[in-house]
Parts: structure tokens; sequence; C-alpha cells
């Protein structure tokens, strides 16, 4: 599984023109699933999104978690996260995960985030959405639960 964070001052999702999730200070999170994945994999990865502290403090140093600042999350489905591009220019999808399995794992992963605390909206699993995002800082990290060194 892997997440792509990124700090957001604030971020929304549109399907079909209509804005269906929005937060105000927060993260976006881009969420993909392998068909390797696990609900071990959705514990770990929760559990570092809730930990993770990507947020200034009155030093100015990335010290402050999501709960210090008192952030939302934007959850985002995001196949191409396991895009392949060894072989020509055309990505392959074949690392991720059935819609079913992957539907699933991503809910969920965001069930968890709100065990934590945090108010988690969505995107709509598997549909054309338009996302936009104010990011901060630019910060961006990514996490994958079966490379837990990045």
């Amino acid at each position: 599984m892997r997440v792509l964070i990124q700090r957001s001052l604030e971020s929304h999702v549109k399907v079909d023109g209509e804005i269906i999730g929005q937060i105000d200070r927060g993260y976006v999170l881009l969420v993909g699933v392998t068909h390797e994945d696990t609900q071990e994999d959705v514990a770990y990865l929760a559990r570092k999104v809730a930990n993770m502290r990507l947020f200034e403090d009155g030093d100015s140093k990335v010290n402050l978690s999501l709960s210090d600042v008192g952030g939302e999350v934007l959850s985002i489905s995001q196949f191409t996260l396991y895009g392949n591009t060894k072989k020509g220019n055309r990505p392959s999808f074949t690392n991720a995960a059935k819609p079913d399995m992957a539907n699933a794992l991503y809910e969920d992963f965001n069930q968890a985030l709100r065990e934590y605390g945090y108010k988690v909206e969505v995107g709509k699993f598997g549909a054309d959405m338009k996302v936009s995002i104010i990011n901060d800082g630019p910060v961006t990290i990514l996490l994958d639960s079966k490379n837990r060194n990045l």
C-alpha cells in the first residue's frame, strides 16, 4: 500500500462538477493499493499518517502533527501509484489491486484514520475526479508499507 501525503492549506475534490469532499488545513492523501496488501498494511499506514509531523512549530521546525494543528484529511484513491514504467512509455498497472479489494482496503484505511479522531473527506472510488490542492510548502511525503524505510 502506498500513500502520498501532501500538506495542504485547502483542497477539494469534484466529480461531475460537484464538490464531494473538501478540507481546510491538513493532508491530502493519494492512496494506492496493491494485490499483496492486507489489514496489516492498512494499520501501519494509518498509524504513520496519524502521527506524521509535517507542520511547523513556533520555531519554524517541522515538528507538529495533524492533531496538533487541528488538521483534516482529504483521501483520494489513486491506483496509478502502482504504475510500472520500466518498459516503454506507457505505464502498466498490473500491480494495482483489483477494484473490489482496493476499495475495501481504501475504506478500511479511511475508517482507521477516523478512529484516530480525524475528519476524513473522500473522493469517489473509481470515478473521474478533479482534485484541487493548495500544497503548503510544498511538502510531499511518500509512504510505502512494503518499504518501511521510505
